[in-house]
């Protein structure tokens, strides 16, 4: 149809649509065919395509939550990286959930060039069917022989614990994550460790969805037995945990840091301007993004890849959450 509106043959169309005109079709003929595709609403049928070419130009990013504010920085870095020769396509689930490996199996018809898979637990990867090449980002803790790319999350969790060993904090409490991915296990282990070094006593931990509502119930629940136990610091393993714990600790009418300081992690952007400013482990999201698009791509032409696993530095901010300003 587009071949007649243009008047011109169908591998002319071909070649316009799928961007090989270069020294092959004359530039009135470019123009034909792109005013023909306009009128006609025509959409290349790129799953014909990839079944031709055994794999489409689709890249899979797998996330836990892309309504948290962490995964914008580290779309835009997969995107910087892969440019516009791949699409992304995201599988989600529910806010904080982890796709299951049937989910993205259903993706898999796509024939995707690639997957992307952020904080993935053993199990996921152990059900996930052969799916090509693979870059793992955050998986720290997970043995697989897949490259990825990790935060050096033991690394901040440690620093949390040094932070409030130096500021006097001896019995502290620990609000986790239900989603069951190593890099939440590695953070709470690394966590402990520190605390023990430093004769920091953890009262007691709870576990929630990454979800201000379901941290801001927890903790209100938890409270009471744990100000009975002198708990004078709240340890959260992201940031959206703190936020609701900072939320209830103003319905509580507690003052923070005066008399609970609160942590988190992963430095999302509204942890500087919250009241007060979110202590909190810097992760870099956009280099987490970019260096494992990185590594997708040289997966893709056949190359080695140099570091398979690669570790980014985590650093500790510190804000009015946890140090009241001089």
């Amino acid at each position: 149809m587009v071949a007649a509106r243009a008047g011109v043959s169908t591998a002319t169309v071909s070649l316009v649509t799928n961007g090989k005109t270069a020294g092959r079709v004359s530039a009135e003929n470019i123009a034909k065919v792109q005013e023909a595709v306009a009128e006609l609403g025509y959409v290349v049928d790129g799953l014909g395509s990839s079944l031709a070419k055994g794999r489409s130009n689709i890249v899979i990013l797998v996330a836990p939550d892309v309504s948290n504010p962490f995964f914008a920085n580290v779309i835009a870095g997969v995107r910087e990286a892969i440019g516009e020769a791949y699409q992304l396509l995201l599988s989600v689930t529910d806010a904080g959930l982890t796709p299951s490996p049937a989910d993205v199996r259903n993706l898999l018809s796509l024939r995707p060039a690639g997957l992307l898979v952020d904080a993935p637990s053993a199990q996921f990867l152990a059900e996930l069917p052969s799916a090509g090449p693979m870059v793992l980002m955050d998986a720290a803790g997970v043995a697989s022989d897949a490259p990825s790319v990790n935060f050096d999350v033991a690394q901040g969790a440690g620093m949390l614990a040094d932070h409030l060993a130096s500021l006097g904090h001896r019995t502290v409490a620990y609000i986790d994550s239900v989603t069951g991915t190593e890099t939440f296990r590695v953070r709470r282990e690394a966590f402990y460790r520190g605390a023990r070094v430093h004769g920091i006593s953890v009262a007691a931990d709870v576990a929630t969805t990454i979800d201000m509502g379901a941290s801001a119930l927890a903790f209100a629940q938890a409270w009471p037995g744990w100000a009975a136990q002198g708990v004078t610091a709240v340890v959260c393993c992201t940031d959206t945990h703190a936020y609701g714990v900072l939320q209830e600790a103003r319905v509580a009418r507690l003052g923070v840091p005066q008399q609970l300081a609160v942590t988190g992690f992963d430095d999302l952007p509204f942890s500087q301007t919250s009241n007060p400013g979110l202590t909190t482990v810097h992760l870099p999201a956009n280099e987490l993004g970019r260096a494992a698009g990185q590594q997708l791509l040289r997966l893709l032409a056949g190359e080695t890849i140099p570091v398979p696993g690669l570790m980014l530095e985590s650093t500790l901010v510190v804000r009015g959450s946890t140090v009241t300003a001089s």
